[in-house]
């Protein structure tokens, strides 16, 4: 199989891959240009956002730069896209399983909010919070409020959200994902002052 041009004569995927393990960085910008697209697509399929399919990429790419030395070749367009879609899955898991964990964070918090004390402390303490809540909430980007709102105190799911705002659901995701990082961040600010 032809790959690469070596003085005007095509030279074989195993010297074009010798070539880029001995650190030709033109190889490589190669293997980039020809394979890149492709890489991409195969990410973006699996993630279905194309800031994260484009940072995912680059890290494939990376991950192909080091793992040239144990290619087999044996079609490499094939190992290529299987460590693109492998990287995306991880990528995936570890972004869900992050979002799981805010979410149970979220819930205990409640769940602490409601626990019983004394009464007029416990009064006290709910009206105070309900007050920096409803502070945080007006800080928050409008895009972001809305979901939020909808979300925690109407009771709304992800799809009637969707719905309502005319988006994805992934949408609806990313937006409580990032209003949770904002409020987190918010909340720990306002504790130092």
């Amino acid at each position: 199989m032809a790959c690469g041009e070596g003085r005007g004569r095509p030279i074989t995927e195993e010297a074009w891959i010798a070539r880029i393990i001995d650190g030709d960085r033109e190889a490589f910008r190669e293997l980039v240009e020809r394979y890149g697209t492709d890489l991409y697509k195969a990410v973006y399929s699996v993630l279905h956002s194309a800031g994260d399919a484009e940072d995912v990429t680059q890290e494939v790419l990376l991950k192909i730069y080091s793992s040239l030395p144990q290619y087999r070749h044996g079609g490499l367009k094939t190992w290529l896209t299987r460590i693109a879609v492998h990287k995306a899955i991880d990528y995936k898991r570890s972004k869900d399983r992050k979002r799981e964990q805010l979410t149970e964070e979220w819930e205990a918090i409640g769940a602490a909010a409601r626990s019983p004390g004394s009464p007029v402390e416990e009064k006290v303490l709910r009206r105070d919070r309900r007050e920096r809540v409803r502070e945080n909430l007006e800080r928050l980007p409008g895009a972001y409020r809305d979901v939020v709102v909808a979300f925690y105190l109407e009771d709304k799911s992800y799809q009637q959200i969707a719905d309502e705002q005319q988006v994805a659901v992934k949408t609806v995701e990313s937006k409580l994902y990032r209003a949770k990082q904002y409020m987190r961040k918010a909340w720990r600010e306002e504790d130092l002052e």
